[in-house]
């Protein structure tokens, strides 16, 4: 059953994860889909509607944040390898270039069925990048809503060159990724407006000023948790604030409209905390 676009593949791909304990968010820092459990390592899906060069490129590229990368694409009609090219040689392929391989199965009646076809060679050739995902999806034999397959290869092939590790990039991924309250956006989207935890902060900022008027940045400050709140009215990046005395800031018609564009994610949002004020 073939699939119209990538984003078909982020529901699947995103619940696989989830099983296994991860918290995962679409579209951080231009990664598809960012899987992170606890303190251990991201690991970094890039997911394609087909097989091709442009993925794998996709996946080098993000080695340089996590030695934990997947390619992840729809599986092809009758199970055939894509390009004329067989499975061994596709997984050999991709160990040799150190990602690892996922495929979903879409079916008509049934659940997709999202399959390991290989993992990155760092996971099963370094104990120190060893990806914490392979012993659990070896051992996982419950039946749930999108069942895995893992057929692991018993002696990847080590990567001749590997990007170097950018540590500063890879630690910008984390910190977004943690910023942010809850996942609004569909992995693999194009042509539309993502949601960041910049413009969540926003988004949480102006929807307190719509709620309670004109306040101050300490205020909001205290009420939203946001270290860099007066920044964020200063700097007035999406025009959604407008200084109304010295120090008062209220929302403008083109934040209250992106309030409401922007309306499932307001609602996640949590609710007001109490000022404290002094006696």
């Amino acid at each position: 059953m073939a699939i119209k676009t990538e984003t078909e593949l982020y529901a699947p791909v995103k619940s696989f994860f989830e099983q296994q304990g991860y918290h995962v968010r679409g579209e951080v820092h231009h990664c598809d889909l960012v899987a992170i459990r606890d303190e251990e390592p991201p690991v970094i899906v890039e997911l394609k509607k087909n097989f091709s060069i442009p993925l794998l490129l996709q996946g080098i590229n993000r080695l340089r944040l996590t030695r934990q990368v997947y390619v992840a694409f729809e599986m092809p009609n009758k199970n055939r390898a894509p390009h004329g090219a067989t499975w061994p040689e596709l997984r050999k392929l991709c160990q040799m270039l150190g990602v690892g391989m996922m495929t979903v199965q879409f079916y008509k009646r049934k659940k997709p069925q999202v399959t390991i076809e290989c993992h990155p060679p760092a996971a099963a050739s370094s104990k120190q990048d060893m990806l914490p995902l392979a012993p659990i999806l070896e051992s996982f034999t419950e039946p749930t809503d999108y069942t895995a397959a893992v057929e692991a290869n018993a002696s990847p092939a080590a990567p001749a060159v590997r990007p170097r590790h950018n540590k500063r990039a890879a630690e910008r991924i984390v910190r977004e990724f943690k910023e942010r309250r809850a996942d609004y956006n569909v992995g693999g989207s194009s042509k539309r407006k993502l949601v960041t935890s910049y413009r969540e902060k926003a988004l949480h900022m102006a929807h307190l000023l719509q709620l309670n008027g004109p306040m101050s940045p300490r205020k909001l400050r205290e009420q939203t948790s946001i270290p860099n709140a007066a920044s964020l009215l200063q700097k007035n990046y999406y025009r959604w604030f407008q200084r109304v005395e010295r120090g008062i800031y209220s929302v403008t018609p083109i934040g209250e409209e992106a309030l409401q564009t922007y309306a499932h994610v307001v609602e996640q949002l949590e609710p007001p905390k109490p000022v404290s004020i002094p006696t």
